[in-house]
């Protein structure tokens, strides 16, 4: 691959430099994040939690095993604005790969910075929190950047119409706000029947049994549809479980508030505490926002916590089935230390 010398430009003015493909022409605006994992760029990048980010690899090397077929993605595209890599593998060694990690952004025309000061990159974040930020050619033209937080990303990854799988007795309504495909394939091993439905489609009118809510991209509060629906569902005291997202849609429906986290939790080795047990688990996380607990109901807990800066992880109600984790028990990648709370959300279901 062709290659030729490009920047990311801060909106806090500073510049990392690096080289970007020969074709790559343009300016491609994002907010930047980074990831600490130092495998799973595949799922990261078909993640719907990512868009609207263009994202910093903090390992290294990416793409020394290629791209695997799109069974194994967590959605049928790639997602984010853009892709900053310290060093982007020539070759790739896989027995699943299906090309190479370069071909495939190329086809996509996903705009990638390699050779930059990940590192660099990384530090400024963490010192700063979440710039908005631009892949551009080398010049002097003046950027203006868009201010990212007033967009509503999940109704442009929410699915259009309501969608059926598996088969059993009970039907779970799963609410798509950007959902990941390893939720379905996680909650599809269970003996139920699930309609996974828009994020503003209300299907309180109709029969169901329990109701899972999603991860996706952006703030919480634009979500307004979907929070009205999670109001009259845990009115009716359906069980209720959510995942990332999910976890600030089920908070802001009972009252509590939301706060955006100074640089997010994106990693696959999120140490979190489970507060009844007293057990630490290995999570997998992306996200940029946190529930605050000082605003939850008295009849709420913490159930959850990260042991790196105390944040919520997790809320659950003392008597009635609702519960959610703000971190990623379907993994995909990262650890399966908590896929066990699928089944706990099915032996709410079958109470």
């Amino acid at each position: 691959m062709q290659l030729k010398p490009a920047q990311l430009i801060l909106e806090t003015g500073e510049v990392f430099y690096g080289q970007s493909p020969v074709k790559q022409n343009g300016e491609y605006f994002g907010e930047v994040v980074f990831n600490t994992g130092m495998t799973g760029y595949v799922e990261s990048l078909t993640d719907p939690s990512y868009t609207g980010q263009i994202l910093v690899f903090t390992y290294p090397l990416i793409g020394n095993y290629g791209v695997t077929i799109p069974s194994t993605w967590e959605s049928n595209q790639i997602h984010v604005k853009g892709v900053i890599m310290s060093e982007l593998a020539a070759h790739y060694s896989s027995h699943s790969a299906q090309k190479s990690l370069t071909e495939w952004l190329v086809e996509n025309d996903i705009p990638c910075l390699i050779g930059a000061d990940t590192r660099a990159i990384t530090k400024r974040l963490r010192t700063h929190g979440v710039i908005p930020g631009a892949i551009a050619p080398i010049d002097d033209k003046p950027k203006t950047f868009e201010d990212f937080s007033g967009i509503d990303w999940v109704s442009k990854v929410s699915i259009k119409e309501p969608k059926m799988y598996g088969s059993g007795k009970k039907l779970v309504i799963a609410v798509d706000c950007g959902m990941k495909e390893n939720i379905i394939r996680c909650l599809s091993q269970l003996p139920i029947r699930i309609k996974r439905v828009p994020y503003n489609y209300d299907f309180t009118h109709e029969a169901f049994d329990a109701v899972f809510v999603s991860n996706g991209p952006g703030d919480p509060v634009h979500c307004k549809e979907t929070i009205a629906i999670l109001k009259k569902v845990m009115a009716a005291k359906k069980p209720t479980f959510g995942i990332c997202l999910g976890t600030q849609l089920m908070a802001l429906a009972i009252g509590a508030k939301t706060y955006k986290l100074p640089f997010g939790h994106r990693a696959h080795n999120q140490p979190c505490l489970e507060l009844s047990s007293g057990r630490c688990f290995l999570t997998s996380q992306n996200h940029s926002y946190a529930v605050d607990e000082t605003t939850l109901p008295s009849d709420w807990r913490v159930s959850f916590r990260n042991l790196n800066d105390q944040s919520v992880e997790g809320i659950e109600h003392e008597s009635l089935p609702f519960f959610s984790v703000q971190f990623h028990p379907e993994a995909a990648p990262g650890p399966l230390d908590t896929q066990w709370l699928f089944q706990k959300f099915y032996d709410s279901i079958k109470e």
